[in-house]
């Protein structure tokens, strides 16, 4: 095989079909994402789940509270910027929520505790992030007040959060 150039009156070849690989990622996406929408559809057909998601608002709304009170204190009294408040009040809540819901909404002692916490800390940064972007929109971006932005915002992210957790964390 000669390694001449080729002609200029040769087109390039046109590339090809797919890699096989890229089409096994992709369809391994869509399996994954399936498996979680067929889990959380027959998910809703057991009464144990409505009782833990339940539970898991009572926890969140204990971990409002927490993250409301939290925040107030640091931008009305300590003058913090409310997207590094929103920050501060959310270590505080996540540490309240995952110590509740291991031990109340999960019953997640069959599993180690450090994994777990793990997990849950992953969801829950997922879920901040969630929260800052809607905090930014409607406090930044609309001009809502503070306070009703931050509790917009931490409402917003609470479904992806009981699912990340339901799912992931203390399965």
């Amino acid at each position: 095989m000669s390694s001449q150039p080729r002609p200029e009156n040769v087109p390039a070849p046109s590339p090809g079909p797919a890699e096989p690989r890229e089409s096994g990622v992709i369809a391994a996406a869509a399996a994954s994402t399936w498996e979680i929408i067929r889990r959380v559809h027959l998910g809703t057909r057991r009464p144990q789940n409505w009782i833990q998601l339940f539970k898991f608002g009572v926890v969140g709304g204990s971990g409002y509270v927490v993250n409301l009170i939290a925040f107030t204190a640091l931008v009305k009294g300590a003058g913090v910027h409310h997207l590094s408040a929103a920050v501060g009040a959310f270590c505080v809540a996540v540490t309240n929520n995952f110590a509740l819901n291991r031990i109340w909404t999960f019953r997640g002692s069959e599993g180690h505790a450090g994994f777990q916490a793990a997990r849950f800390f992953g969801v829950s940064l997922a879920a901040l992030a969630i929260n800052l972007a809607v905090l930014y929109l409607l406090a930044d971006v609309a001009g809502l007040g503070d306070l009703p932005a931050q509790a917009i915002a931490v409402a917003t992210a609470m479904p992806f959060n009981f699912l990340g957790n339901k799912l992931w964390t203390f399965r």
